[in-house]
């Protein structure tokens, strides 16, 4: 992820919304190759949530086994995918980033998608996004805050500078 989110006024957003859910194994796989991806400035990942717990019937207070509901590895980080992956939004710092993105999707997904440009994350702070993340919030952060969430249930993945040095020292 690029280090200039501090100033998203003159990014892109587009918006990933495949005709079907994905799988925890082509999510991981898309959302590593939009890792990858130079000028990625945020990602937000939508979807219906995965239940933890059973929550009404003869079952009440059950653990749930959804198969949705599996690790995946993004960069360095593994994390517990929790809802079903449905649309992936993503704000970027340049035009050619937009183009690699389509071409990585278009790669990955044997399904037809949609990818549009348009304004999908905020820019501004929401009452939510004060109350959860105080008066002095990362701008990276602004509206990618779920109500209902607990503050400890928010990722935020940035990449390593070391693989930064790295990817400069290749070129």
């Amino acid at each position: 992820m690029s280090d200039s989110a501090s100033n998203t006024e003159d990014s892109i957003q587009i918006e990933i919304f495949p005709s079907r859910i994905l799988s925890p194994e082509t999510a991981q796989k898309l959302m590593g190759e939009i890792y990858k991806v130079d000028g990625v400035i945020r990602v937000m990942v939508q979807g219906n949530r995965l239940p933890d717990r059973v929550s009404a019937g003869p079952g009440t207070g059950e653990k749930v086994e959804h198969p949705l509901r599996k690790p995946i590895q993004i960069g360095d980080q593994v994390i517990e995918l929790k809802i079903c992956v449905g649309r992936i939004r993503v704000e970027l710092s340049n035009a050619e980033a937009k183009e690699q993105i389509r071409e990585v999707c278009e790669k990955l997904l044997p399904f037809p998608f949609e990818f549009r440009e348009g304004h999908f994350l905020r820019k501004k702070p929401t009452v939510t996004d004060y109350a959860k993340l105080g008066p002095e919030a990362d701008p990276r952060l602004l509206g990618m805050v779920d109500p209902k969430a607990k503050t400890d249930q928010l990722i935020f993945i940035e990449k390593q500078k070391e693989q930064e040095e790295d990817k400069d020292k290749d070129e």
